[in-house]
């Protein structure tokens, strides 16, 4: 795995490419120079939970058989306070399915991928709480 990053102005906006050229730009707050031009990158921890956890959970519920229309993934975090650094101490993880799907296997998939396959997830709650809870709309 390879990401470039190079910089994008005078101050903190970068684009970050994988090796198969995909872009993400990331920026810092004001504070430190930032324009808002992109995801910070504590920001994109958040984001890289949420999607992996999605990409495990869509292929269980594919497995399974479930006509999953749409998923939407909302992610929260709240960092410790008048630290540096400032980790994450408490992430949720809400997931909203679309679908006439079964609620025991939804709840298997969001179980297994949150406790078991998300690599990211697993990464991060090393030292952050990490809940999640789940809809069927």
């Amino acid at each position: 795995m390879r990401i470039t990053l190079e910089r994008m102005n005078h101050a903190v906006h970068l684009k970050a490419t994988n090796e198969d050229g995909a872009v993400i730009h990331v920026d810092g707050a004001a504070a430190v120079g930032g324009e808002n031009k992109g995801f910070r990158p504590m920001q994109l921890l958040l984001a890289g939970l949420g999607s992996c956890s999605s990409i495990d959970i869509i292929s269980i519920l594919k497995k399974q058989k479930q006509p999953l229309e749409d998923i939407r993934i909302i992610v929260e975090g709240e960092r410790e306070k008048d630290k540096i650094p400032s980790l994450f101490q408490d992430i949720h993880v809400h997931f909203i399915f679309k679908g006439n799907l079964d609620e025991k296997k939804v709840k298997r998939a969001v179980d297994l991928s949150m406790k078991s396959y998300c690599s990211v997830t697993k990464t991060l709650e090393k030292t952050a709480r990490i809940t999640y809870s789940f809809e069927i709309v």
